[in-house]
């Protein structure tokens, strides 16, 4: 009688530890290794935050050239000073990468935009 008041889930968990060391199981959540393909960082040329060195890439912080310059008047006529901000393409170089502050950015622009309408800088690159 003292078995028919046993519960049956205990003899279905006392079992399962049994099961488990028969076959693998797997598990929804992260794998030991960082992920499902390996550590972080890991097999990637160049590295990541698995670095040999251990340092991380110093970024320095970018500085308007005419603001240190103290230049207050872009000049269209000024072809090397403006070369400088149009890429090999033609294009005007983006503020984000040359570092130029926003008002300076516009009045750059319109100096090379000046500039290309007189033919002291091309519209576009040589092919």
């Amino acid at each position: 009688m003292a078995e028919e008041t046993k519960n049956p889930a205990a003899e279905t968990e006392a079992a399962a530890p049994a099961e488990q060391q028969q076959q693998p199981t797997q598990s929804s959540g992260p794998r030991p290794g960082g992920g499902p393909r390996g550590p972080r960082g890991a097999g990637r040329p160049g590295g990541g935050p698995g670095r040999e060195g251990g340092r991380k890439f110093f970024r320095r912080k970018k500085v308007c050239k005419f603001c240190t310059e103290k230049i207050d008047n872009i000049n269209y006529k000024d072809v090397r000073l403006l070369s400088q901000f149009v890429a090999e393409s033609g294009k005007i170089v983006p503020r984000r990468l040359t570092g130029v502050c926003t008002p300076h950015q516009r009045r750059l622009s319109d100096a090379i935009k000046q500039a290309r309408n007189i033919a002291l800088l091309p519209f576009a690159g040589v092919k």
